[in-house]
């Protein structure tokens, strides 16, 4: 009796049904190029800033998937430094954090290379720079191996474990991979947006490594959907959108892997999933629109680099809370009295907003921001 997907019979002649897909995947091309076509009319700089907030997501958010933890500033930091853009407040990052965003980095800004053996054992290679996963000691820059077996993910508590999918077996890799790498690289008609959703869950399914398996699938469904924006800047992050639905997703993964190879379902859960990560991108363009109209009114008048300091901290999307006096002080580095002044400046400019409240619970906010 069969139980995974590739125990069938020349299971990567995956089938689907058209007339079931036409209607998701034209909602979502008519999002993806509303997107791209406002984003088209921005400026430079914007336009980098957009690509840089949605670099940091994806990395940031992918990462979350495995939880796995990393710092947003750092993160920031590393795409920003790599990527030659004047940003301020960048901080050093750490070589986790730089292994992943060049994995990132690699499949989006590289997406018309070819994706090879060796460009994938570099990705591994980057993720895990110690050849550590956590406390444990794995094969890096390789295929898995025989010593591993069974691949299985899995969860619950020790002894009472659920297995949620279990790998090919290793001595496999270098065919299933070999067919894998044939077809990505390969020029068709098929639709790269459903492209990516096959190279998404064909790759997982192969689980080539010993881990880091999804982060690398969710770098190649990004390969591939930049090639189908054909453009290097992103401006939708679909890794934050699987993060928002991870519940479902793992959930349409080991439907999918225990079914046939009619990935109809998965396809459908894909194109929903993209469409509302594009969905989700129209508030980062908002964003970064009032940035550039608040910098626009601000310039008018010149401030203070102090003031400059703090309004852009403010604007962060790692900044919490309101802003008040101590607060200033503090990332200012100035006295209160000094704050004080600045912070009245501002309000009586507008672009500080006083929240409701008095004494020492008085806060400021921008004016996009909410009381």
């Amino acid at each position: 009796m069969m139980t995974w997907i590739y125990e069938h019979k020349d299971w990567q002649a995956f089938t689907w049904d058209s007339k079931v897909l036409s209607r998701p995947l034209a909602d979502m091309r008519y999002c993806q190029g509303r997107l791209l076509g406002r984003m088209a009319g921005l400026g430079f700089e914007l336009k980098g800033e957009a690509s840089l907030g949605t670099l940091v997501d994806d990395v940031v958010m992918s990462s979350a998937i495995e939880a796995e933890v990393l710092n947003p500033t750092e993160v920031r930091s590393s795409v920003a430094r790599r990527l030659g853009m004047d940003v301020g407040g960048l901080v050093p990052s750490s070589r986790d954090v730089d292994g992943v965003v060049e994995m990132m980095l690699d499949a989006t800004q590289g997406f018309a290379e070819p994706l090879t053996r060796s460009r994938l054992f570099n990705w591994h290679r980057s993720l895990f720079p110690t050849g550590n996963s956590g406390m444990r000691r794995i094969v890096v820059g390789a295929w898995r191996k025989a010593a591993t077996e069974p691949m299985q993910v899995v969860s619950g508590a020790i002894g009472r474990e659920k297995v949620h999918f279990q790998a090919p077996a290793a001595d496999t890799l270098d065919d299933e991979m070999r067919v894998f790498l044939a077809w990505f690289n390969q020029q068709r008609t098929l639709d790269p947006v459903i492209k990516a959703g096959i190279a998404h869950l064909w790759f997982v399914t192969i689980h080539p490594f010993e881990d880091g398996n999804g982060r690398m699938a969710r770098a190649i469904s990004d390969m591939a959907l930049a090639r189908a924006d054909g453009m290097r800047e992103r401006f939708y992050s679909l890794s934050s959108q699987i993060k928002a639905e991870r519940k479902a997703y793992y959930q349409q993964l080991e439907s999918q892997q225990r079914g046939s190879p009619d990935i109809t379902g998965w396809l459908d859960w894909f194109l929903g999933c993209l469409g509302r990560a594009i969905a989700r991108a129209e508030g980062t363009l908002s964003r970064v629109l009032f940035k550039a109209q608040l910098w626009e009114t601000i310039n008018q008048k010149p401030i203070n680099e102090r003031q400059r300091l703090i309004i852009n901290r403010m604007l962060d999307d790692s900044f919490k809370g309101y802003m008040n006096t101590s607060k200033y002080a503090q990332l200012a580095k100035c006295s209160t009295d000094t704050a004080l002044r600045d912070i009245q400046a501002l309000k009586g400019r507008g672009i500080f907003i006083q929240n409701a409240g008095g004494g020492r619970s008085t806060s400021y906010r921008l004016p996009s921001g909410e009381a």
